[in-house]
């Protein structure tokens, strides 16, 4: 390589060459821990190969940082799932000045064995940023909080896991989403007595603990006439959701209104549809996919309780850009907020 290549190699340079975040040569540069040793040893081969110089490249670093971060989002196939996929992927076309790559790994959310799995094999080396949609368990906390002691900046996307020491939380507030709803199943069903059915994918996830506890609120409140069943969890399964239904239908034969908290709606349109109770239960779910809306569209679900996953996205690399720049907090952007669809007023 030439002289004056070697005056030009940047610790962008590096990081193409050694295959990990600038974040990372910045560790190996400073002598910080978290850098596995392979990982620090490609650094500084890359450093010696390139004739890196720190002091020579600032100015263009500044100017030229790429940053590398990792979505961690739910391997389970569903339609909010694939609709978060896509907005995640398209998120950094709406940066006008950074340059962002973005890399996805699969995790199966109520599986919390298998998610924590997947936390552990992620070298913080590798990332300037994490987002993860994840579970408020013991094993899921210490996991976020190693990638943060590595000093990697992480944000939760959807659902939150407050006692962890993730910086920021990007989502609507659930609580507020299971009150809504709440608010919609008492006004529905007006003066009807009768109960109420709850199906929830897991209650380890924070965000359906949250629905479940805001819906009981209102309900409890305001609509004292309803009985609401103990919550039910489908495991975020379409055949496992189908079933809590038709057992609900056989036992309590007084069921006027169905929760949906989570996924799993296939399966409860199914039986419903399959089993025709009369009257047909008011039925409310959460996330406006392309299936829910036909529903919506034909009379078989009531309402639909919503959150802009392209604004989340958006929201939460902007979130891990601002944690790498040591920048303030967004200014009440984190917090995204709610739409209430009928089939009136459907976009």
């Amino acid at each position: 390589m030439a002289k004056n290549e070697l005056k030009s190699a940047t610790s962008i340079d590096v990081a193409d060459m050694a295959g990990v975040s600038l974040a990372t040569v910045d560790r190996v540069l400073n002598g910080r821990r978290g850098v596995r040793h392979e990982t620090r040893e490609r650094v500084k081969d890359a450093i010696e190969r390139l004739g890196f110089r720190p002091d020579a490249s600032a100015a263009n670093l500044a100017k030229r940082r790429t940053y590398r971060f990792l979505f961690v989002l739910p391997s389970r196939h569903s339609g909010f799932a694939e609709h978060l996929e896509q907005a995640v992927k398209a998120a950094p076309a709406a940066l006008d000045t950074e340059r962002v790559v973005i890399s996805i790994k699969k995790a199966e959310m109520i599986d919390h064995g298998a998610l924590l799995a997947t936390l552990r094999e992620i070298d913080p080396s590798e990332w300037d940023g994490i987002a993860v949609k994840a579970t408020d368990a013991p094993g899921i906390r210490e996991a976020l909080d190693d990638l943060v002691d590595n000093g990697v900046p992480v944000v939760t996307l959807v659902s939150d896991v407050p006692s962890s020491k993730r910086q920021r939380y990007i989502g609507i507030d659930n609580t507020a989403a299971g009150r809504v709803a709440g608010n919609l199943m008492g006004r529905f069903l007006h003066r009807l007595e009768g109960s109420v059915g709850l199906i929830a994918g897991s209650l380890m996830i924070r965000d359906h603990v949250e629905r479940w506890v805001g819906f009981e609120q209102v309900i409890k409140a305001d609509f004292p006439h309803l009985r609401v069943l103990p919550v039910a969890e489908s495991s975020d399964n379409c055949d496992v959701a189908g079933q809590i239904v038709e057992r609900m239908l056989d036992e309590h034969r007084d069921l006027i209104g169905i929760y949906s908290i989570s996924a799993g709606n296939k399966g409860i349109l199914a039986s419903l549809e399959r089993l025709k109770p009369q009257p047909r239960p008011t039925l409310i779910v959460h996330e406006l996919s392309p299936p829910i809306r036909r529903a919506l569209l034909d009379g078989a679900i009531d309402a639909v309780i919503n959150q802009d996953v392209e604004m989340e996205a958006h929201r939460a690399l902007r979130s891990l850009i601002a944690l790498c720049k040591n920048e303030p907090a967004l200014g009440g952007h984190d917090r995204v907020g709610i739409g209430i669809f009928l089939r009136d007023n459907l976009p």
